[in-house]
C-alpha cells in the first residue's frame, strides 16, 4: 500500500465536505504519459487500500507488456477514534492515508495495449474507487 515515508503533521485539520465548496481540478487534468486515462467526474476521498484495489486489477488487465501509471498518491492522514469512545476527548489516532480527489482528476493511466483491453482495465479499476469516473482517450479534447 501507499503511504508517505515521513509527514510534517500527523493529523490534518478537516477540510469541507459540503458538494457546494468542491471545486474542480486544475492540476493533473490531463494524459501525460499513457494513451488512455480514468477521469474522475465526481470528488471523494480516495484511500491507499482503495488505490491498491486499482493497481492489481490494473496489473492484471494490462498484462505482461503493457504500462499503467497511478498519478494519485495518498499524503492525507485519516484519523478515527476507538470503538465505544463517547464524543470529546480529543481527535482520534491516525489509521491510514488518502488522496481528496477532485472532479477532473486524471488517476490513472495505462499505455502500450490496445484500445479495447486499455478500457476494460481502466473501467475495472474504476469500480474498485469510491466516486464516479470516465474514460479518456489521448486524443480526447478535455
Amino acid at each position: 500500500m501507499l503511504f508517505p515515508k515521513k509527514v510534517k503533521h500527523r493529523k490534518w485539520q478537516t477540510a469541507r465536505k459540503n458538494p457546494k465548496y468542491r471545486r474542480n481540478a486544475t492540476r493533473g487534468t490531463t494524459i501525460v504519459n499513457g494513451t488512455h486515462g480514468l477521469k474522475a467526474t465526481t470528488g471523494a476521498r480516495v484511500t491507499s487500500n482503495q488505490i491498491e484495489a486499482a493497481r492489481k486489477v490494473l496489473t492484471r488487465e494490462v498484462g505482461k507488456f503493457g504500462k499503467y501509471y497511478i498519478r494519485i498518491f495518498p499524503d492525507r492522514p485519516i484519523t478515527r477514534k476507538a470503538a465505544e469512545v463517547g464524543m470529546g476527548k480529543g481527535k482520534g489516532d491516525p489509521q491510514g492515508f488518502c488522496f481528496e480527489v477532485e472532479p477532473g482528476r486524471i488517476m490513472f493511466e495505462v499505455g502500450n495495449v490496445p484500445d479495447a483491453q486499455a478500457r476494460e482495465a481502466l473501467r475495472k479499476a474504476g469500480t474498485k474507487l469510491p466516486l464516479t469516473s470516465k474514460i479518456v482517450n489521448q486524443n480526447d479534447i478535455y
